[in-house]
């Protein structure tokens, strides 16, 4: 089987790009895709909060449910600033375009590099919570969660490079049962709860032997759970993938998007403290809440099913957005061009991979642990949304508009909350791994002008805009490379003959017997052609052939070299594994030098 059969198999057939709009999504298609990341933080958001406060012991541990509720303001601050955003930009409105026409270059590019760094973090935090939901249930499962993590990770992979709408299909199940599940499990709880059967709360062991109550942990906890609003933004940046009315039906899916994140993590936020589930080793406290509700019951298991489905798929959102960033920044030439590409099912194919690869060798240096994962989470993507929303407040100055101080001063609020919570997440996380992402920026923001200067360089230098004609070269010397004589060397000698009648062979020397018999057979067979022989006592092929080349271009430097190279190829692709590759070998030592032209004359086996 071919390696085209086995991608046809893997990723199906080739969509053209006419069929574009035909791959959009639709409101309930697309909170699938868009919503499924910041829907998955209810499975541990709650749980980062009590894991702070456990510090401290029992007694702190009520701040959790008051934390929830100063977030879930948060979310609502968000929600209606970026339903602003699309309505300024129906086309797509991701922080890093909305920062790039408002603020300019470099802010547009800390917002860039901070939704990239996010992206894999979600991905690599999304799949290990996953993993974690399942090995809860199922404690055998654990010594194995790495190698789940990223099967995990290439089955989403897979899936996107499917293309949208197909991806769309694949999680939308998943999302729904998760929406569903949670649903039951916070009502019937909260029966429960009202009826007198959740008990009392037991009194967690101080960790650390106990730390005081201070405003800087409290601040700490509230920067845990704000893990919550991680993938708000990706329905904004999202909008041209939305069926027409595109600005509307993004508006609408992230209202939806909204209410509902709100409810699951207050309602999980509740019943925890109502049941007094606190974290433990080995087991999420999702997991405790569901069996504390729903005990050893197939209900049980499903919860824990499609938890663990949600928060691997919530990857996706990344998997949606990562790329499309990616081929923004590649149109802009800040990153190389490859990532605006579109690949055979339309989807941008190569940031797909590198989102797949990087997170997966986060996910292998963490060990699939999410605690561990988390301190260097969330600091991103609330640089960006800051950045975001204050972007939108100069564009309500420039352009005016409609209700346009409420709608500055809307963003205004979400630009100032926003910007306070990533200084508290950058303070309270900076020692437990933020500093990774803050030295991480920087570094990014050098590469991404490193790769522009280079492209304006490029772009100068092949401009014709006042470029003199051209000049036929003062000679031509054709050199045809030759290891053997054979049938396919014969292709070769025709085709520089018919480049230059003074074309002339080279054969570099490594075993002096042989070459005598191999000088026999080229006069038999090269039809006149002189001959060169270079000596290599190093068995080195190029080292000789890069010093005659020196040579013959220092007796002639206005002249075109051209390097005839007769190639053989194999009818199948794994027998080119049991050839050496010295031809390759040969065009690399040659690609940068001037005035040399390398040209391949193929021979094709038969079988």
């Amino acid at each position: 089987m071919s390696v085209q059969n086995v991608k046809r198999i893997l990723l199906g057939t080739p969509i053209a790009t006419a069929h574009a709009a035909h791959e959009r999504l639709g409101p309930l298609t697309g909170l699938a895709i868009f919503a499924s990341d910041a829907l998955s933080s209810v499975a541990y958001a709650t749980e980062e909060i009590l894991l702070i406060l456990m510090l401290v012991g029992a007694a702190a541990l009520g701040l959790a449910f008051p934390i929830a509720v100063a977030i879930g303001v948060l979310i609502a601050i968000v929600v209606s600033s970026y339903r602003q955003t699309i309505l300024a930009y129906p086309q797509g409105g991701g922080a890093y375009v909305v920062t790039r026409e408002n603020l300019g270059r470099y802010p547009s590019l800390v917002a860039g590099a901070a939704l990239l760094v996010d992206y894999v973090l979600t991905v690599a935090v999304s799949v290990a919570a996953g993993i974690a939901a399942i090995t809860s249930a199922i404690p055998g499962l654990y010594p194995y969660r790495v190698m789940l993590c990223v099967v995990g990770v290439a089955v989403i992979a897979i899936g996107n490079l499917r293309g949208v709408r197909e991806s769309g299909r694949l999680f939308a199940l998943p999302t729904y049962l998760f929406l569903g599940a949670y649903c039951l499990l916070i009502g019937w709880g909260g029966i429960q709860w009202f009826r007198g059967a959740a008990g009392g709360a037991p009194a967690p062991v101080p960790v650390g032997g106990g730390e005081a109550l201070t405003a800087f942990l409290v601040l700490r906890a509230f920067s845990s759970g704000c893990a919550a609003l991680t993938g708000i933004e990706a329905v904004s940046d999202g909008v041209p993938a939305f069926r027409p009315p595109e600005a509307r039906t993004a508006r609408r899916v992230l209202l939806a998007l909204g209410m509902i994140l709100i409810l699951l993590f207050l309602g999980i936020s509740a019943l925890a403290h109502a049941f007094g589930v606190v974290p433990v080793e080995g087991e999420t406290v999702n997991s405790q809440l569901a069996r504390r509700v729903f005990g050893e019951s197939p209900l049980y298991y499903f919860i824990q099913g499609v938890t663990m489905l949600i928060l691997v798929l919530a990857a996706n959102t990344s998997f949606a957005d990562f790329p499309r960033l990616a081929s923004f920044l590649a149109r802009d030439r800040f990153i190389p061009r490859q990532f605006a590409n579109r690949g055979d099912r339309l989807a941008f194919s190569n940031g797909i991979i590198i989102l797949a690869l990087l997170s997966i060798g986060l996910l292998v240096l963490f060990q699939g642990n999410t605690h561990a994962l988390i301190p260097l989470y969330a600091l991103g993507v609330f640089v960006s949304f800051t950045l975001s929303q204050a972007s939108m407040v100069r564009y309500w100055f420039r352009h005016r508009g409609s209700g346009w101080p409420f709608r500055a001063m809307l963003n205004g609020t979400g630009a100032l909350a926003t910007g306070v919570v990533a200084l508290i997440i950058g303070l309270t996380k900076f020692t437990h791994g933020a500093w990774i992402v803050v030295v991480l920026l920087p570094c990014m923001i050098a590469l991404f002008v490193t790769v522009r200067r280079h492209y304006d360089d490029v772009a100068v230098q092949l401009s014709v805009e006042g470029a003199a004609p051209g000049r036929p070269p003062a000679g031509h010397s054709v050199l045809v490379l030759v290891g053997d004589v054979h049938r396919g060397m014969l292709p070769a000698i025709e085709y520089a003959q018919a480049l230059s009648p003074t074309a002339r062979g080279v054969y570099v020397e490594v075993d002096p017997e042989q070459t005598r018999r191999f000088e026999e057979r080229w006069a038999k067979f090269a039809e006149g052609m002189p001959l060169v022989v270079l000596r290599s006592p190093y068995r080195s092929v190029t080292g000789p052939l890069l010093e005659y080349l020196d040579l013959v271009q220092r007796q002639d430097p206005n002249q075109v070299v051209t390097i005839v190279l007769p190639e053989f190829v194999p009818a199948r692709w794994w027998q080119q594994l049991l050839h050496n590759q010295t031809a390759l070998l040969i065009k690399g030592a040659l690609l940068f030098r001037k005035g040399v032209v390398v040209t391949n004359v193929p021979y094709h086996l038969e079988r």
